[in-house]
């Protein structure tokens, strides 16, 4: 056991040196320079955000939770009481699926206005 942390410490500073001394010196002017995700970064800092970006982000993150709270369902179907998960799986797709058309029928995935 007192190997394995031995090599590990060793391994993890060994690591570290080289990430600390492998990048270059004296980097470059384009590399220095800030990157706005395509805004020029020169400009005014407060340009002002469409809310479209904003709303995509929320579904997103809605989506990506239905999928972390979906995955777990084959293992669920093989408790004592499968059509208990199967409930809570069809709740879960139900209202997302509601909030999804409500998003659509208001206009709010159109991207242009």
């Amino acid at each position: 056991m007192t190997l394995f942390v031995l090599i590990t410490v060793l391994l993890t500073l060994v690591l570290t040196t080289i990430g600390f001394w492998l990048p270059s010196v004296a980097p470059d002017l384009e590399k220095l320079s800030p990157y706005e995700c395509g805004f020029d970064p020169l400009g005014s800092a407060r340009l002002p955000y469409s809310m479209r970006f904003f709303l995509v982000a929320i579904l997103f993150l809605l989506f990506d939770l239905e999928i972390a709270l979906l995955l777990p369902t084959p293992w669920a179907i093989q408790l004592p009481l499968p059509t208990q998960a199967i409930f809570w799986t069809l709740l879960i797709i139900i209202l997302l699926t509601m909030g999804l058309v409500y998003e659509w029928t208001q206009g709010g995935l159109e991207w242009a206005e």
